[in-house]
């Protein structure tokens, strides 16, 4: 007896229209100079824009140039801390430094936009931020990627510079990467 891959392919329309509808939220949210001063707690999604003169990014006018996520603690184990923690803010001051690092970039170019999702509908986190940088292609997550990259820390420097840190030089420890 054969696979019927139809009996095995799993569709939902309910979780996809949730996502474009959280797409829409994000789209409709302000938009907030880098870096933010605001202290606040909880996960979510965010988009960068740059606002600057480089050539490079002149066709990513009023488009993200970067999609990201900030989950929970214990979201990869599925084990959620059940309180708030400041980790979008996190994720973000992150950004900010990187940005304020990269020798050819100018942190008053960057603005974000973001939203934070409830802990018990925090699942939604990943597939909304997929779903974003398939809509809008921004360029620091297909083009020129690392951007997101932490420090790998010591013993792990073999490995190669990303392609972002080729193009904005600067992040210390990126400088300790293979070239």
């Amino acid at each position: 007896m054969g696979i019927n891959i139809v009996e095995q392919t799993f569709q939902s329309h309910q979780l996809m229209q949730l996502a474009n509808e959280a797409a829409l939220f994000l789209g409709a949210t302000p938009k907030h100079k880098l870096p933010l001063s605001n202290q606040f707690n909880g996960s979510g999604v965010y988009a960068l824009y740059y606002n600057g003169n480089d050539p490079k990014y002149l066709a990513t006018r009023n488009k993200p140039i970067y999609i990201g996520k900030a989950v929970p603690t214990g979201s990869r184990t599925g084990s959620f801390v059940a309180r708030e923690e400041p980790k979008l803010k996190t994720r973000l001051n992150e950004h900010t430094r990187s940005i304020q690092q990269a020798s050819n970039l100018k942190i008053n170019d960057f603005e974000c936009q973001f939203m934070l999702i409830p802990l018990e509908m925090s699942a939604i986190i990943s597939v909304v931020e997929s779903i974003l940088i398939n809509k809008y292609q921004p360029i620091w997550n297909t083009k020129i990627d690392g951007f997101g990259n932490h420090d790998p820390g010591k013993g792990r420097y073999e490995q190669a510079k990303s392609e972002w840190d080729k193009a904005h030089p600067g992040r210390a420890w990126a400088e300790k990467l293979r070239k």
